[in-house]
Formats: structure tokens, C-alpha cells, sequence
């Protein structure tokens, strides 16, 4: 049987966002979470244009994964000195722990510099250089794709690498194996790396309302809803709205939920325990990991529609 096979093109930058600033930097902000699973991170936006000095920074985004601050600078031209002198200034002005610079193409010059700092700095601190393309088949819609051609060498820094106490060397073991699994056989996440700390955050869509594995004080296991969009009245007014339709959601989870409003602080939660410590054993902890994954992927489907009404019924 003859196949009959389309051409593959690579369509100009230029010819999908005839601007940076008003047509990729939006766009690109819209697919962060694209962006972020090509890197192994949940990324979430926190603002656009944000200031530093004189300048303003792309893409100011959140390691939902870590909680720490990452900074993404674009261009639809190959990597020149102007954005490389402003990716470093950004940097230091925001104090990131990621910094990701996107290009039409990474110059050698700067794949050297990036190649460089990752070599130079600390294991909290990681350069990527992403590439990206827009590539059709024949007459087929354009389709995107992000490609990191610089990234940190976690071989080397891991010899520079703090030591850790053998119960952050549990938690992270522990949410490596759940992430994997959340991104292997549930398509949950783009997350690849579990860090040494008693929790991991995961994006829901919505910015500042993550979902969370987390470890508790007391000897208990939770996964929640944290609602913290920045704003403690934004915060309690779409906790109280999802709170007048508890009944409902409730019998969807098949579960009653823990309503915390959190009234000293700024954030609220809605979540569900269970007893559980990471020092509990390996049966126990498999038992744990089983449960998390259920009740996330449950959130998942629960929450992603009443979050959405409730935001739009509080506009």
C-alpha cells in the first residue's frame, strides 16, 4: 500500500504575530502552561509587563512546584545582547530562580553565556534558553512548539547541592513518584522534578487557586483547594460563593470537604485529610499516594467548572 506523505514547513515568526509586545507576549502568556510543561514545571502567570526600574519584563510566572519566582523574556527575532542585558537585570531585580529566555533561535554566543551561568550558579538558580517554532503540514493548520536547547545540567549542580536531612530526601522521593505518576498515567501535570519540602502545588487554570499534595502538621495527610489570588477579599468572597453551593459539590466529590475560610489570613482552603506522616512505612505511604492521586484528579473534575462560575458571577 503506497503512503502518501505531507511536507513539513517551518512558517516565519513573523507570519503567525506580526508583534512582539501586542501579539507573542499575550499569546505566549495565554500558553504558559505549554511553556511550562516543556521545561517540567507548572508555571503560573502573575503579571505581564511587570517593572524593573525603567524596563518591563515579558512574562513575570510563578514554580508552582518550588513557589519560586520565574522570569521569561521573548523575542520573535534570534537572541541578541539588548535582551540579554535586560534577562539579566530582570533577574536580579526579581530575585528569580528560573529564568527562561524565548527566541526565534538561541545565537552561540548566548547558548555559551546561559550554558555558562548554569554552570556558575547555584542549584536554586537554572537558565533556559527555549526555542520556538511554528510548523505545518501542507495546507494543515500551523501548529507550536516549544524547544528547550538550554537547560540546567542537574548532574553537575546536584554536586554543589545543599545537603538535606533524610526526611527532605523522603518528601522529595515521595513527590517524585507522585508527580511521575500524575504526568505518566493521568496527564495531570508537565511537573518532572519533586523537591525536598512537605508539599507540592499543581495548576487548576485558575491563577493564585492551585491544587495541593501536602503533608500536614499532626500527623495528617491533605489535598486542597488554596485559594490566594493576592487579594484577601477577592479570596473570601469566591470561598464564600463556592460555599453556598457545598451541598453540591460535596455530593460530587462523594465526600464531605473541610471548609477553612482562614479568617487571620489572607488565604482560604477547601480540603480533605486523612491520617498520614512520611515517616509512616512504605505500605502506608503507597496507600497515601494512592489516595492523593484520587482526590486530585477528583478536584480536577469537580472544581475546574464551579471555580470558573464562581469567578464570572464575582466579576
Amino acid at each position: 500500500m503506497m503512503i502518501s506523505f505531507g511536507k513539513i514547513k517551518k512558517l516565519n515568526l513573523r507570519e503567525i504575530w506580526s508583534k512582539e509586545s501586542s501579539d507573542f507576549t499575550p499569546w505566549l502568556a495565554d500558553n504558559i502552561g505549554a511553556l511550562g510543561e516543556s521545561l517540567g514545571m507548572e508555571l503560573e502567570l502573575e503579571t505581564r509587563e511587570a517593572s524593573v526600574g525603567d524596563f518591563s519584563l515579558d512574562l513575570l510566572a510563578k514554580d508552582l512546584g518550588t513557589g519560586g519566582t520565574v522570569i521569561i523574556e521573548n523575542q520573535l527575532t534570534p537572541t541578541d545582547h539588548d535582551h540579554l542585558g535586560k534577562l539579566l537585570t530582570y533577574a536580579a531585580g526579581f530575585g528569580a530562580s528560573t529564568v527562561v529566555w524565548v527566541a526565534e533561535s538561541i545565537r552561540d554566543e548566548h547558548r555559551q553565556v546561559l550554558e555558562w551561568l548554569n554552570q556558575r550558579t547555584d542549584s536554586d538558580t537554572q537558565f533556559f534558553g527555549v526555542v520556538v517554532e511554528v510548523l505545518q503540514i501542507d495546507d494543515s493548520n500551523p501548529a507550536y512548539n516549544f524547544k528547550p536547547v538550554i537547560f540546567p545540567n542537574e548532574w553537575q549542580k546536584s554536586k554543589r547541592r545543599v545537603h538535606v536531612s533524610s526526611k527532605a530526601e523522603a518528601y522529595r522521593s515521595f513527590f517524585q513518584a507522585l508527580i511521575d505518576d500524575l504526568r505518566e498515567n493521568h496527564r495531570f501535570t508537565g511537573a518532572r522534578v519533586g523537591q525536598p519540602q512537605n508539599w507540592y502545588a499543581f495548576s487548576s487554570g485558575f491563577s493564585g487557586i492551585p491544587y495541593s499534595a501536602v503533608f500536614a502538621q499532626g500527623g495528617r495527610a491533605r489535598v486542597e483547594v488554596y485559594i490566594d489570588q493576592g487579594d484577601a477579599d477577592k479570596n473570601k468572597s469566591l470561598f464564600d460563593d463556592l460555599f453556598e453551593h457545598k451541598e453540591t459539590i460535596e455530593s460530587e466529590c462523594q465526600t464531605q470537604l473541610q471548609w477553612e475560610r482562614l479568617e487571620d489570613r489572607r488565604a482560604s482552603r477547601i480540603a480533605i485529610y486523612r491520617d498520614g506522616s512520611i515517616e509512616d512505612s512504605d505500605e502506608e505511604l503507597r496507600d497515601i499516594h494512592s489516595w492523593m492521586i484520587e482526590n486530585l484528579l477528583t478536584f480536577k473534575k469537580v472544581f475546574v467548572p464551579k471555580i470558573k462560575a464562581g469567578l464570572k458571577r464575582l466579576r
